[in-house]
């Protein structure tokens, strides 16, 4: 029998089978002594060994497509950055970030920018076409008014998602309208500062039905780049692509360079202004970046 892990706590995992529900289970000997690690998000095959309780054991861990160390769960579809657009503002360089994170590790990033009632629409707009442009697909979301939440759900449909973003931003509401029996803590908004309590305690990933599964993980606040060449930078960046080839110089990097299409591009409005600088600031940190 065929399931998946949806959340593990002091050596017990609880799997989901469709269908059936839910199944205590523990790991069998066998994968500590191979040193396997199941992992919230695993798919499994498990015994039953009792019925009535819901109590089986995992015997298998079926091969993994992809694996995150932070969060720590594995078989990631997608992941959802959530961004609110009043209060916080959004912080395009910590977006871009965690953006470019996803990237390198293959898992398709789409962007929410949440509180839409909170904010004029046309600067909503303006905001999401910069990413646009890039070929990321962007929802804008209210939980308050509900617009944009059904497109939203069906971007989710049939895929494991992560959900991430910094404190305040309105994870766990937007959690909540999708899946309201998850019962997610929701924080307060702290006035003084303009920062959301942390309320995401552990990995545990909550089923919506249909093979669609989604994970609220703690919030950030600061993100180290990935381990990748400066030179490389430049190839996480759709938008650049067009542009490339009719620079003037072969592997180009679009900063210092003379007779740039890329930097062309950028001064005729083509190429967004934030997303450029940030690329710029994240060359430089990786430049100055000590290796051991």
């Amino acid at each position: 029998m065929q399931g998946k892990i949806i959340r593990g706590i002091a050596g017990f995992y609880y799997v989901n089978i469709e269908q059936k529900g839910i199944i205590e289970c523990k790991a069998k000997g066998i994968f500590r002594n191979r040193k396997e690690k199941p992992l919230v998000g695993d798919d499994v095959e498990i015994e039953i060994l009792d019925e009535e309780k819901k109590a089986g054991n995992i015997i298998t861990i079926l091969p993994r497509k992809n694996r995150l160390i932070r969060p720590a769960v594995a078989n990631v579809d997608q992941a959802v950055v959530i961004f609110a657009l009043s209060y916080p503002k959004p912080n395009l360089n910590l977006l871009d970030r965690f953006w470019l994170s996803m990237e390198q590790q293959e898992i398709p990033t789409i962007i929410c920018f949440n509180k839409s009632d909170d904010c004029p629409p046309k600067e909503a707009a303006a905001l999401a076409a910069n990413y646009e442009k890039s070929g990321i697909t962007v929802f804008i979301t209210s939980t308050k008014t509900g617009d944009g939440i059904a497109d939203f759900r069906k971007a989710l449909s049939g895929k494991t998602t992560v959900f991430a973003g910094p404190s305040g931003v309105g994870k766990s509401s937007v959690m909540n309208t999708l899946f309201p029996e998850a019962k997610m803590e929701t924080g307060e908004i702290s006035e003084k500062i303009k920062r959301g309590k942390h309320t995401t305690r552990h990995s545990e990933l909550f089923y919506l039905g249909e093979d669609t599964y989604v994970m609220d993980t703690p919030g950030f606040t600061s993100l180290e780049l990935p381990k990748i060449e400066k030179e490389e930078i430049k190839d996480y960046y759709p938008e650049f692509m067009e542009y490339r080839d009719q620079c003037r110089f072969l592997g180009c990097v679009h900063i210092h360079e003379p007779d740039c299409c890329v930097k062309e591009a950028l001064e005729q409005g083509m190429i967004s202004k934030a997303r450029y600088e940030n690329y710029k600031q994240f060359y430089e940190e990786i430049s100055t970046r000590r290796k051991y």
